[in-house]
């Protein structure tokens, strides 16, 4: 959305884009007016962080946030990926990485992940939390209980530690992983 031939910016932009969208239109953004693209173009065939891009540039730059669910293949991929990923934690725009239970949402059983982004944070961390065993089973698909999406909501807000489930990891953490945000690498999944 355009507002006086500007991006609209938000405080908050909350998505569910389609996963690794093919032909997400990457031969349109090389020339891209509004500077979506300046930490990379994200390959043809994989446009989550296109998504991604463009959401966090449309928010406000005092207090914007942004919570957009993914793919897990969005949290490791290497090549461009990689390098925007890189970019958007050495901005320091990541705060959260949540791993999500698999079989959640209609149309696929792949475990999916939520990153939150947020402008001008206190501190360069990010929080891991592993919520992909916490869920009520309903025929064939899985949901968030109440008391799943308090204990996430609880810990990220605290931002802490806690064991198997949560893991605050410090930028240089992150940097000694390659900027791999896989979450077994912060959290220890083993039961």
């Amino acid at each position: 959305m355009l507002e006086d031939d500007k991006l609209m910016r938000f405080e908050v932009v909350v998505a569910n884009p389609p996963f690794s969208l093919d032909k997400w239109g990457a031969d349109d953004v090389a020339s891209d007016q509004f500077k979506r693209f300046e930490r990379g173009i994200p390959p043809k065939g994989k446009g989550d962080f296109a998504f991604i891009s463009h959401m966090i540039e449309t928010t406000t730059l005092m207090n914007g946030r942004v919570a957009v669910v993914v793919a897990h293949g969005v949290l490791f991929r290497g090549s461009s990926e990689g390098k925007i990923r890189q970019q958007l934690i050495e901005e320091n725009l990541l705060d959260a990485v949540i791993g999500l239970p698999s079989n959640l949402f209609f149309g696929t059983g792949i475990p999916a992940a939520i990153l939150i982004f947020k402008r001008k944070k206190i501190d360069n961390n990010v929080v891991f939390i592993d919520a992909s065993r916490d869920f009520g089973d309903v025929k064939s698909q899985n949901n968030l209980r109440e008391k799943d999406i308090k204990k996430i909501v609880g810990v990220y807000q605290k931002r802490s530690t806690l064991d198997k489930y949560a893991y605050l990891a410090s930028f240089e953490e992150i940097k000694e992983n390659d900027f791999n945000l896989n979450i077994p690498r912060y959290v220890d999944t083993g039961v």
